[in-house]
């Protein structure tokens, strides 16, 4: 499973880079408006920082203004993935960016019906957000569930199946166990998965063990 970020804090995406275990970067415009700074700016910035695709979002909601947008995003950076709504114009937009030749996201998936249009229509990544389905009584990962077993019986259909609103390790481990292929994780979720407390009980205990040797490796 690819990890991606779900931040538009360079200095977090600089930081989670480093480990080498971050293979790409989501935005939207409430992350990028947090950080107060130019949109153009902060998605170059993280296109500069990451190798891996850097999801930019259309604001627009006609199909015309959303390709017009969605090329100058792709103008951006090389890495840059377009994103765009699951509406009708959104699907368009993505069929014809990807027949451009542009990575495209299409973000705000709710059933398994929209993620299969968004494979005809050519996307690289469907978002469905299990979180926001959870916040409404729904499974959210009975979704991904469903996506996934859909887009495995059609070998044609590319798409990858991209986790959103994820929020716990919990939806991680679940999505991963489905065969999701990327899961974005807000910046503390990604950390929650390094941690365990029998990591750091057995940490303290060996090197307790260390210090009564009085050596040293270097």
């Amino acid at each position: 499973m690819k990890f991606f970020v779900d931040t538009a804090d360079t200095n977090e995406i600089r930081e989670l880079a480093a480990t080498g275990l971050l293979d790409g970067v989501t935005t939207n415009p409430t992350l990028v408006s947090k950080t107060g700074r130019k949109f153009v700016d902060v998605i170059k910035e993280i296109c500069a920082v990451v190798d891996g695709p850097v999801s930019a979002e259309v604001t627009a909601t006609a199909y015309d203004d959303m390709v017009a947008e969605g090329r100058k995003l792709a103008d951006i950076a090389e890495n840059v993935c377009i994103k765009v709504p699951l509406t009708m114009p959104g699907l368009k937009a993505c069929r014809t960016l990807s027949q451009a030749g542009s990575k495209v996201n299409v973000t705000l998936c709710f059933s398994a019906a929209q993620a299969l249009l968004a494979a005809k229509a050519g996307a690289t990544y469907i978002s469905p957000f299990v979180g926001r389905l959870d916040d409404v009584g729904h499974e959210g990962m009975d979704l991904i569930a469903d996506i996934v077993q859909i887009y495995a019986n059609y070998p044609a259909l590319t798409t990858e199946v991209l986790v959103a609103s994820v929020r716990s390790p919990l939806h991680v481990i679940e999505a991963a166990k489905m065969g999701a292929h990327v899961a974005t994780l807000p910046p503390a979720v990604l950390r929650q998965l390094f941690n365990h407390p029998l990591t750091d009980k057995g940490l303290a205990a060996f090197l307790a063990d260390w210090a009564k040797t009085g050596q040293s490796i270097l």
